[in-house]
């Protein structure tokens, strides 16, 4: 796996050893302890946000798992919202870490960054972070967001890849979270970029029971899914290609106020980093949105499974 670190050498004494050779040891420009964790202390615990969407609620009783485990107190805040909740969130202090993606993060600090490599994109948040913020080490699990059709829909107007959406302009309704028509891996960089134009953006969930029954239903034409999603494989849906590399790499990575960032929190998210497949993240999303499981079972069931807690 190639990991091409633009600044490498300079964070070389300064971050923390990776456990396996997919993690990335960069973190934050920022100096005092963000880089080298000396300025944090999870002493008086450490309280975390997730996303609305089941994934990361998953991640995000997943970090408090490892974290119980070693002595570091935790509260879950889980389903709070989108980034632009999360974010302000987290530099007020109302929160204190919260699961992140690579890619999106990135485009949401800086919409036009062009990194796409995971050394390259831990670089760049490192510099588009606000101060008191760091990224830790990403760890091997990847979601990334997708745009899929059914095979209907593929066959009628001959789609395999978001470069053919063009050729039906004005003609197409997509239908995502409504953050998504604002985004540049969104409606904003299907323009930019391929030149995509739709007939109506239908504001729904993030590859949630709206937007999947609206595909079904034939409500929309494109929606916005993300790739760990096993409806996607399930109902034979198409994910269009992506040749001109609009959506970035997204491995899961978390994200930190410099005031809990201590030696304690890094080692134990890093182990869960290099403990936590791509294939897993996958098969806890359908425990919980297929067997109707509870995210905080399905975590802690996993965490002790592999041997992060007792």
């Amino acid at each position: 796996m190639n990991r091409r670190t633009l600044l490498g050498g300079l964070f070389a004494a300064a971050s923390i050893p990776a456990l396996a050779a997919c993690s990335s040891g960069i973190t934050s420009l920022d100096g005092g302890g963000s880089a080298g964790g000396g300025g944090g202390s999870s002493k008086d615990g450490v309280t975390i946000g997730t996303a609305n969407f089941t994934e990361n609620q998953v991640l995000g009783f997943l970090y408090a798992a490892v974290l119980e485990a070693a002595d570091v107190k935790t509260k879950v805040r889980p389903n709070l919202g989108t980034r632009e909740i999360l974010i302000p969130a987290l530099k007020g202090g109302d929160i204190d870490l919260l699961p992140e993606y690579q890619g999106a993060l990135l485009h949401y600090l800086s919409p036009k960054a062009e990194a796409t490599e995971e050394g390259e994109m831990q670089n760049a948040l490192a510099i588009a972070l606000p101060a008191g913020l760091q990224v830790l080490p990403y760890g091997m699990a990847e979601d990334s967001d997708a745009f899929a059709v059914t095979q209907e829909t593929a066959d009628k107007y001959g789609l395999s890849s978001l470069a053919d959406l063009k050729k039906q302009n004005g003609r197409l309704v997509i239908g995502a979270a409504p953050e998504v028509k604002k985004r540049e891996v969104g409606a904003v960089g299907l323009k930019d970029v391929y030149g995509v134009e739709f007939k109506e953006f239908k504001s729904l969930d993030s590859s949630g029971p709206l937007v999947k029954g609206a595909l079904k239903k034939g409500d929309v034409d494109v929606a916005n899914l993300f790739t760990t999603d096993t409806d996607i494989v399930a109902n034979k849906w198409v994910v269009l290609t992506d040749p001109k590399n609009l959506i970035p790499g997204q491995h899961i990575v978390p994200l930190i106020a410099d005031r809990k960032a201590d030696s304690t929190v890094r080692k134990a998210l890093a182990e869960l980093g290099n403990v936590l497949t791509t294939a897993d993240l996958t098969e806890l999303n359908r425990q919980v949105d297929k067997d109707k499981k509870d995210p905080e079972d399905v975590a802690n069931a996993y965490a002790k499974e592999k041997g992060l807690t007792k």
